[in-house]
């Protein structure tokens, strides 16, 4: 195995192919990083600015999902991959189709920022929803750093940080349901405050799928809807 866990080849070409893969969901990654970056900017700084980016440049991280897909497909009519080398292609599509939702939550984000006035962020808890975005954030780029280096005992830390995000979220919704009830005339621009604080929480959950994925490669095993005890476990190889 190679330093990125899968492994070498007769043909040069098929190694190719794989390193370019994985560097493509890289490269993708980095763009779904920077739309985020900008649909918390928009949202919690009011930057209109890097809003429009956000709503603009979702086209890039679709077009990225769309190649990569298609040179995954490629690899698996050409090269018929088995063991390790299957599962890599399937982790791929599977992050890669995360990665285009996160891509689509950064957008939703920045796109609801835009209809907020100053006083609607003035009167939200903007302090906690920040604190959010940063804990997602933190979670993407440890999840894609774990799929590059395919460290499985990485991804299982990321993905243990969604408990924080979960329990962030849900003290955010707790503030805006209160804030509602006293002023019921404020509905329309709160309402787009906790479809924005949903999106980010989602962004979370992706990021935790996408360490469930590393799992999956590493270790050979599905860790979807497991608790966080025996995504451990099977992380480790310490199933006792």
């Amino acid at each position: 195995m190679d330093k990125k866990g899968f492994s070498q080849h007769i043909s040069r070409q098929y190694n190719e192919d794989l390193e370019q893969i994985i560097t493509g969901v890289m490269t993708m990654g980095g763009l779904v990083e920077q739309q985020l970056e900008a649909a918390l900017d928009a949202l919690v700084n009011g930057d209109q600015a890097q809003g429009e980016k956000v709503v603009t440049s979702d086209y890039r991280i679709n077009a990225m999902e769309v190649e990569l897909d298609e040179a995954c497909t490629n690899v698996l009519a050409r090269r018929q991959p088995a063991a390790s080398d299957l599962r890599l292609i399937v982790a791929v599509i599977k992050a890669i189709t995360d990665l285009e939702r996160i891509g689509d939550e950064a957008e939703r984000v920045g796109r609801m920022a835009l209809h907020l006035l100053e006083e609607d962020r003035q009167r939200s808890p903007m302090a906690e929803i920040a604190a959010l975005g940063d804990q997602v954030k933190t979670m993407l780029r440890g999840a894609l750093d774990a799929f590059t280096r395919m460290d499985a005992e990485q991804a299982v830390r990321v993905a243990q940080e969604d408990i924080k995000a979960d329990a962030q979220y849900d003290s955010i919704i707790r503030h805006l349901m209160k804030y509602l009830e006293d002023n019921p005339k404020s509905v329309p621009p709160v309402l787009d405050i906790v479809w924005a604080t949903r999106s980010l929480e989602r962004i979370g959950d992706r990021s935790r799928n996408i360490c469930e994925y590393v799992i999956y490669f590493v270790r050979g095993k599905d860790v979807r809807h497991t608790s966080f005890e025996q995504m451990a476990a099977e992380a480790t190889g310490d199933r006792r």
